[in-house]
C-alpha cells in the first residue's frame, strides 16, 4: 500500500513537532526513541513520545501517549497524527496504536516520513477491518 505525497506545509510543520516530542522519548532498552503528534479539529497540536519500560508490556508508545494527552486536556478529536521514528525511516503505528487512534478517528490522517517525503495514509486503510466502540453490547449479547 503506498501514500500520497503531502505537500500542505502543515503537515510538514506537524512531522516536526514529531521529531521535537521524539527527543524526549524515554528508550533505553530499544534504543528506538520515537515521536508523535497530534493535529486536532480545532488546529491545536499535542504530542507524545514513546515511554519504555523493563517490563515490555508496560511500555507506552508515542501515538499513544499523545492521544492519552489530547484526551486528558478534553481536547477535540484528532485529524492527522504524525510519527517520527528514525529520521527519513518509515515508521508507521503498530497494530495497537492503530487500534487505538481507531477508536478516536477511523478517518485519521496518518502522516510518516519516507525519504525526504512527507507521506499520508488514512487510518482505517492501514487497519481495514478495526474494531468499532459501537459494536460492542454492554448486555454481553
Amino acid at each position: 500500500m503506498n501514500g500520497s505525497t503531502l505537500s500542505d506545509p502543515k503537515y510538514h510543520e506537524l512531522m516536526l513537532a514529531a521529531k521535537a516530542a521524539r527527543a524526549n522519548a524515554y528508550a533505553p532498552y530499544s534504543n528506538f526513541p520515537v515521536g508523535a503528534a497530534l493535529l486536532l479539529e480545532d488546529g491545536s497540536v499535542v504530542t507524545g513520545c514513546n515511554v519504555e519500560n523493563a517490563s515490555i508490556g508496560l511500555t507506552v508508545c508515542a501515538e499513544r501517549s499523545a492521544m492519552c494527552a489530547a484526551v486528558a486536556a478534553r481536547t477535540p478529536k484528532p485529524v492527522a497524527a504524525a510519527v517520527a521514528g528514525e529520521e527519513g525511516r518509515l515508521c508507521p503505528p503498530c497494530g495497537a496504536c492503530r487500534q487505538f487512534l481507531y477508536e478516536f478517528n477511523p478517518e485519521l490522517l496518518v502522516v510518516l516520513e519516507e525519504g525526504s517525503d512527507i507521506v499520508g495514509y488514512r487510518l482505517a486503510d492501514l487497519l481495514p477491518v478495526g474494531f468499532p466502540a459501537d459494536k460492542l453490547d454492554p448486555c454481553g449479547n
